[in-house]
């Protein structure tokens, strides 16, 4: 049998236990409201109709930000990738107070604006330095996507070793799928084909840098109309800081144009 003293030991350590326990349990019901303070803070920080200015800032120059409603969605967020990818900014797609600024900062002064490499012409342009796609319309005005390009890396297609790059220079799309299409190396949505198997089009997936096998990513919600936007025949530059090729000659020569597309299309079929 315990002593008394034994017993006594026992009941006050069984308290202590008890007594510990019931502090834990109150720390852990009171960090998730401590998490939901902190969010409803950072939400209630942003008002729709400061929201709505970002948006009608961003789709100012050029940034294509779907609805200007107030509703921060995904192509909000692609507007707010797309412009922290051009001015150079840490890429967050996170809209603070901060961006809001630097929004209408830039806004206000409009020298550094998205502004296409060449104009005259209805075309696509690729910036693979800043990961960024802008449609250009005939008048030199663009939409700007943020968009994810190869990385570089190598990978194995079909039983061979190939390297996930996108090639630099002037294509054509000559060929295009309406929806989905299913391929060894994934999903792809709304393609447009401009070089071999390399296409721009929707994919769930656009990160902030280089992620693809070699195609442009660009980000589900504008994919169709990006579509709509490049028929058979449209001029496609993609480049860098150390590669740029012009396709005036194929503006101011149509032959020359249809000539290529041709070509694109008994090539690769």
């Amino acid at each position: 049998m315990l002593s008394s003293n034994a017993g006594l030991h026992i009941n006050a350590t069984k308290l202590k236990m008890k007594f510990l326990f019931i502090i834990l349990l109150l720390l852990l019901a009171a960090a998730p409201d401590t998490n939901a303070a902190q969010l409803n803070k950072h939400r209630a920080s942003l008002t729709r109709t400061q929201t709505k200015q970002a948006e009608q800032r961003l789709a100012e120059m050029g940034y294509w930000t779907g609805a200007v409603d107030g509703v921060f969605d995904a192509a909000s967020r692609s507007a707010l990738i797309a412009f922290q990818k051009w001015e150079g900014r840490s890429i967050t797609g996170k809209l603070t107070r901060a961006e809001i600024e630097a929004i209408r900062a830039t806004a206000d002064a409009q020298d550094t604006w998205p502004r296409a490499r060449e104009n005259g012409y209805p075309h696509v342009e690729v910036d693979l330095d800043r990961q960024v796609l802008l449609t250009v319309d005939e008048e030199g005005g663009v939409r700007v996507l943020p968009v994810s390009t190869g990385n570089g890396k190598p990978f194995i297609d079909q039983g061979e070793k190939s390297l996930a790059y996108t090639p630099r220079g002037r294509f054509i799309v000559y060929d295009k799928i309406t929806g989905w299409e299913k391929g060894a190396l994934g999903s792809m949505y709304y393609s447009n084909y401009i070089s071999g198997g390399v296409a721009i089009h929707g994919h769930p997936n656009v990160p902030f840098y280089p992620a693809s096998h070699g195609c442009i990513r660009i980000p589900m919600f504008a994919a169709r109309e990006v579509s709509k936007l490049t028929p058979i025949g449209t001029i496609v530059l993609v480049y860098d800081k150390v590669s740029f090729v012009s396709a005036k000659d194929w503006v101011e020569k149509p032959e020359l144009k249809e000539a290529f597309l041709l070509w694109s299309k008994v090539v690769e079929n």
